[in-house]
């Protein structure tokens, strides 16, 4: 039987999946290359993402297996994740991305 997927993992390291359409809540959320399901706290507009687990306040999001922001206040499992409950990098925090990849 083939599993019909609302939602994406894009890479192993990442904390959030996005979802291939509009997710309703209280919507079980079948995420392609993730162990579990997951049932939407909220609603998750098409191409927005999902929380995987709890994501802290200041920790980082990722997607692509990068780090794409930082929490601005713990975010719940299964909770969307966008422009309310994430910031952009500093250019110090940048930086220390870069130089880390780089092996500086």
């Amino acid at each position: 039987m083939e599993v019909s997927y609302n939602a994406l993992k894009l890479d192993p390291k990442d904390n959030v999946a996005v979802a291939l359409q509009r997710i309703r809540e209280g919507e079980v959320v079948l995420i392609s290359n993730f162990e579990s399901n997951l049932v939407a706290l909220e609603e998750i507009p098409y191409g927005h993402k999902i929380s995987l687990h709890v994501i802290n306040e200041n920790e980082e999001i990722k997607k692509y297996g990068e780090c794409i922001g930082k929490a601005t206040n713990e975010i719940p499992t299964a909770s969307h994740v966008h422009v309310h409950n994430v910031r952009g990098l500093n250019e110090n925090e940048r930086l220390e991305i870069i130089n880390h990849v780089m092996g500086d």
